[in-house]
């Protein structure tokens, strides 16, 4: 049992992927699991990691998470990681094949949209299954954001 005085952050999000949600539309997301060497956890928990270029790719019946990354961890020495490694992603075996059949049929993408910690201190990712927007899409989407950002602003400024 943890001493009184202690408390652990809930879902703490270490790194999210804000272009996401601007270059896809989302379909739908999953929870997955990481599999992490201890100095990765450790730069996780200093709050230092970017997916912003990272991906997910279907290798063998696993889903393996490309290109994203987790800086060095500076106490460690020698046994440390490398730090655009690829590192497996945990889903159940239906999860995958949902995933995998939607990208070889459909044509959609699997984005890494944020890394956390749950409240249990594992490490979890939300990945999306996405769709790539065009760039009327992506034009008309920057346009309502503007409008909605103007009338709130009418709004405050009217009462």
């Amino acid at each position: 049992m943890a001493p009184k005085g202690s408390q652990r952050v809930v879902n703490k999000v270490v790194a999210e992927n804000r272009k996401a949600r601007f270059n896809y539309e989302i379909i739908d997301t999953y929870e997955a699991g990481l599999v992490l060497k201890g100095t990765e956890v450790k730069s996780l928990r200093e709050g230092k990691a970017n997916i912003a270029e990272s991906y997910a790719s279907d290798e063998d019946g696993e889903i393996w998470l490309i290109n994203s990354y987790l800086p060095e961890y500076l106490q460690a020495n020698r046994f440390n990681h490398e730090p655009r490694r690829r590192r497996k992603l945990l889903l159940s075996g239906r999860e995958i094949h949902r995933l995998r059949s939607a990208v070889n049929r459909e044509g959609m993408t699997l984005v890494p949209l944020k890394i956390y910690f749950n409240d249990r201190g594992r490490a979890k990712m939300e990945l999306a299954l996405a769709k790539g927007k065009k760039l009327h899409d992506k034009r008309e989407s920057e346009k309502e954001r503007d409008w909605n950002r103007q009338k709130s602003r009418l709004l405050k400024d009217n009462g």
